[in-house]
């Protein structure tokens, strides 16, 4: 991590430390509008003085912003840290890597062809198997991945003359004003791990969705899978969010990471 991003995300976490900053974060975050510092003043509790002084705070590392309307002073949260905060938290833990994915030598890719569904359902079945892949736990029929699966966003990886992973991009909605944001999937077979497949995938499935004019690609990544999400920071995806309980996996609920890549 850079310096200076370390000391910028230092300072927000610093000014978090406080409770009080907390809770009136939260309280500028949930109204509908702008808040005046009186009316935080009484929903925290704490004199003008004290409420005027965590509002200085939050907003000189960019939390809120601050105007003046007449003889009062509004509060409105900066919607830029809704994002940047768990972007913050993915540097912090580590999950960012500095670089870019570039193809690994002995690394093809070309397009899936009807002879390659037995592999990809049998990768698919090796993913599924490690429990942090997807919500699926059968692979699904051939029928039901082609039904949804954009015809020219499937990828084959081969090494050594073998399918070792594929890739593809569904739409995540019919609607033709989201016709340019698609959902990735990138699944490497068990033998074939470690040796760059996933980035040689996530490198073509990124330029090909550009030249395509995809100009959103989203993931949807377990949280436990911290190799996966720093693979897709490096290719230009950030951290939007967590989606706590999102859903059951084996009658536990699951908590999920998404991320998202903008066409330059």
């Amino acid at each position: 991590m850079l310096t200076d991003e370390a000391a910028t995300y230092a300072s927000w976490f610093s000014t978090l430390s406080d409770p009080t900053r907390v809770r009136l974060l939260h309280h500028v975050a949930s109204a509908p509008g702008a808040v005046t510092v009186g009316e935080l003043t009484t929903a925290l509790g704490v004199s003008q003085s004290t409420c005027s002084h965590h509002v200085r705070k939050l907003a000189e590392v960019g939390f809120i912003r601050v105007q003046r309307e007449g003889t009062a002073t509004l509060v409105t949260v900066n919607p830029a840290c809704c994002t940047g905060l768990p972007h913050a938290a993915d540097a912090v833990m580590g999950a960012l890597t500095r670089g870019t994915v570039a193809p690994v030598s002995g690394v093809t890719v070309r397009p899936m062809t009807a002879s390659d569904w037995p592999e990809v359902r049998r990768i698919y079945g090796e993913g599924i198997a490690t429990g942090n892949a997807t919500f699926e736990t059968e692979v699904p029929s051939r029928r039901t991945l082609e039904s949804k699966w954009l015809p020219d966003h499937r990828w084959i990886a081969v090494v050594d003359g073998e399918v070792a992973g594929w890739a593809s991009a569904t739409p995540v909605s019919a609607r033709e004003c989201y016709a340019g944001v698609a959902e990735t999937s990138i699944y490497v077979s068990d033998s074939h791990q470690g040796r760059g497949v996933g980035k040689t995938l996530l490198h073509h499935q990124v330029s090909a969705a550009d030249a395509d004019g995809l100009w959103t690609l989203q993931a949807v990544i377990f949280p436990e899978n911290r190799a996966s999400i720093a693979l897709h920071h490096r290719a230009g995806f950030r951290t939007v969010g967590m989606r706590e309980r999102i859903a059951q996996h084996h009658g536990e609920w699951r908590d999920t990471v998404l991320l998202e890549r903008r066409r330059p």
